[in-house]
């Protein structure tokens, strides 16, 4: 633990705060509906942690767990499948609401639509999305991973049937290979969760599909008698799903939003590097990006997410690897009587920022600064459960990164 957790409280100058409305409640809407079609379709659960609140000083904590999404142990899917039928029913002059599951695998739509093939980069889980949507539509999927991906995640992209490959450079490199390889390949259609000049529509539709995640979960919240949780901790890479959840939450409360806190892996914090410099215009962050928390190993922000969180993001945190190692043991291992919960390396920051922030004065000056106290409601995702068996159980059993 010798690498101290790093924050800066957002300062920035707001802008014109046009790309909320990518996230507004009737697009959200719209993407739960159409994934409440697949009959792989279930609400996750929201794991209600009253003994952890309890031990860390706080009035609840809620963790939404996304080991369960359709079979494949991580959330990604929703992004990706979401923006292909978008994609789809822009190409078929339809709106995506006429475009049920049903109709998307039946001869009479390959008969209509023939086949695309979908590029993406990615660490594992939404390459996977990207490759198990593709495989149901009838459709094709190029993946490429970044250097050091686990071999369990390429294989779980493989069986579904995806061309994929791991290179070596890292994850902003690969993209930049997807992307010019889609623009190479006739009905070549790239789907990342990245947005950059130019490409911004697919990424939106993306970001949409993260939204039935939120969708839920606040519903959840109010089954369990909690209108409106007062804190949310939301992990980014590129930044596309805290965008989405961030934006929800802000057009679901808009005159009394939560208080949101976005975490990053310490050595890929390209938001937590752009509110540091506080002028409003995002930072990138290059190298191998390595750390445990593969999912969040990501050094170029999405546009349309940034413009999001630089005016609803109370603070920006960098997590050194410990912090994430810490929360994957604490939901593994609850306090008794609460449920555990199986969450991956990109999955479990947020505990473990919870516990830093609560557990003794350290970080004393961050937790007075975003109002956690033994009053505060929090949410937080578990966007993946263990992606990756082997290293999950050497973090959760053994002692290597304490």
């Amino acid at each position: 633990m010798n690498q101290p957790i790093q924050w800066a409280v957002n300062r920035m100058p707001k802008s014109d705060d046009r790309q909320l409305s990518v996230m507004s409640l009737d697009c959200v809407d719209k993407a739960r509906s159409f994934h409440s079609g697949f009959p792989q379709y279930s609400v996750t659960p929201l794991a209600r942690l009253d003994g952890m609140a309890g031990y860390l000083g706080l009035a609840g904590l809620y963790v939404k767990d996304e080991s369960y999404r359709f079979g494949l142990n991580a959330f990604k899917v929703l992004g990706g499948s979401f923006a292909m039928a978008r994609y789809i029913a822009g190409e078929m002059g339809k709106d995506v609401s006429e475009l049920t599951y049903d109709y998307l695998t039946s001869p009479a739509f390959r008969a209509a639509f023939g086949q695309a093939t979908f590029f993406t980069a990615t660490d594992g889980n939404h390459g996977r999305g990207v490759a198990w949507a593709a495989n149901k539509l009838g459709q094709k999927a190029v993946v490429h991973m970044p250097k050091g991906s686990a071999k369990p995640r390429f294989d779980n992209i493989a069986k579904e049937g995806a061309q994929v490959t791991i290179e070596e450079v890292n994850y902003d490199d690969c993209v930049r290979m997807a992307a010019a390889e889609a623009a190479q390949t006739e009905h070549g259609v790239i789907v990342q969760d990245t947005a950059w000049e130019g490409y911004e529509e697919i990424p939106a539709w993306i970001m949409q599909g993260y939204g039935t995640m939120a969708s839920e979960s606040a519903q959840q919240l109010r089954q369990m008698s909690v209108n409106r949780p007062t804190h949310v901790f939301v992990q980014a890479g590129v930044g596309s799903l805290a965008g989405a959840v961030v934006g929800y939450y802000a057009n679901l409360f808009p005159n009394d939003p939560p208080k949101f806190v976005v975490m990053e892996a310490q050595a890929a914090d390209c938001l937590y590097q752009s509110a540091l410099a506080g002028d409003g215009s995002s930072r990138i962050v290059t190298g191998d990006l390595a750390t445990i928390m593969a999912g969040l190993a990501c050094g170029e922000p999405n546009t349309i997410s940034w413009d999001i969180l630089r005016n609803h993001v109370t603070a920006f945190v960098s997590c050194p690897d410990w912090v994430s190692a810490r929360g994957m043991r604490m939901l593994g291992r609850p306090v008794k009587g609460d449920p555990a919960v199986i969450s991956g390396e990109s999955g479990a920051v947020g505990m473990g920022l919870i516990s830093a922030l609560m557990e003794g004065d350290r970080y004393k000056d961050l937790r007075e600064a975003i109002g956690l106290d033994r009053f505060s409601q929090v949410l937080m995702f578990s966007t993946e459960g263990d992606t990756d068996p082997e290293n999950y159980r050497s973090i959760v059993w053994g002692t290597d990164l304490s």
